[in-house]
């Protein structure tokens, strides 16, 4: 149990610092995001957003032991990781490393978690 317990907490932690460093980019680093943003062919008013969202998920994740809205930041960051590779991918980039990172986060901390939380 304390072996599940560590994995969860470190694979958190480390998707949490993602998220906020992803979140520090997108308002510091505004005009190279926005240049991104418009390589994918993603409007560049959703960027502020995002950033809040992610900040919002973090905290959600690192609150909440077991919730409906655990589980809808769960998916949501999901769906954002998966888009995030495939547009890597389309536009040739190679960037879409830090995605696969953040999906194998993704995953630890979901299937940790509900085996800390659920036993």
């Amino acid at each position: 149990m304390k072996t599940k317990k560590i994995i969860y907490w470190v694979s958190t932690g480390l998707l949490s610092a993602l998220l906020l460093m992803s979140a520090g980019m997108y308002v510091f680093n505004n005009e190279q995001v926005a240049g991104m943003f418009t390589n994918f062919g993603y409007p560049t008013y959703i960027i502020y957003p995002l950033a809040a969202l992610k900040i919002a998920a973090v905290i959600v994740l690192l609150t909440l032991k077991r919730s409906n809205i655990k589980e809808w930041a769960y998916s949501a960051l999901f769906f954002e990781f998966i888009l995030a590779f495939f547009a890597h991918v389309m536009i040739g980039d190679g960037e879409q490393t830090a995605a696969i990172i953040a999906m194998v986060l993704l995953l630890t901390s979901y299937f940790f978690g509900k085996k800390v939380f659920n036993s």
